[in-house]
């Protein structure tokens, strides 16, 4: 089963794609897409759909999940971030997958063990899930978002097999 991780941003969303067989992890693709940073929100905005939705066509995952939007000190940027945030939650779901959000302490407890990981401590804990993968921040984040998503799925499936 292929699934993608999305690390939304307004300049770098990350993302990444693994594939889970039983218990097994398989890293796929990774990657950053980038916007321009001197048009306007809404050409931005734009971009930033039409390079996710490139991806989720190219890897054809069945399944997306986002990291959470974390409230930032700026109440400007925070709202900015927040509609990257939409456009990449958007792009998935038009393509039809379901799309599953967590929290950013979330993911880094399933993936590093501590809720308050750094980036540098993700990146080194998704290489030694995904052995030979080397990911930019970006790119890690949204690896360690799609492993956080499937080990939370197959718990959510023995949970359901029991009941």
């Amino acid at each position: 089963m292929r699934l993608i991780g999305l690390d939304p941003g307004l300049r770098l969303t990350g993302w990444g794609v693994i594939e889970i067989e039983g218990n097994r992890l398989r890293h796929i693709a990774h990657g950053v897409i980038k916007v321009v940073g001197d048009r306007s929100l809404a050409e931005r905005l734009s971009e930033l759909f039409d390079g996710v939705a490139a991806v989720v066509a190219a890897q054809q995952p069945i399944e997306a999940a986002v990291e959470e939007t974390f409230v930032n000190v700026n109440p400007g940027s925070t709202l900015k971030l927040g509609q990257a945030r939409g456009v990449v939650l958007l792009a998935p779901a038009r393509a039809g997958l379901p799309v599953f959000e967590y929290a950013a302490n979330l993911v880094k407890k399933s993936v590093v063990g501590v809720g308050h990981a750094d980036k540098r401590q993700i990146a080194a804990m998704v290489g030694r899930l995904l052995p030979g993968v080397e990911a930019t921040a970006d790119a890690a984040d949204a690896l360690a978002v799609a492993i956080c998503h499937a080990h939370h799925r197959a718990t959510a499936k023995r949970v359901e097999a029991v009941l």
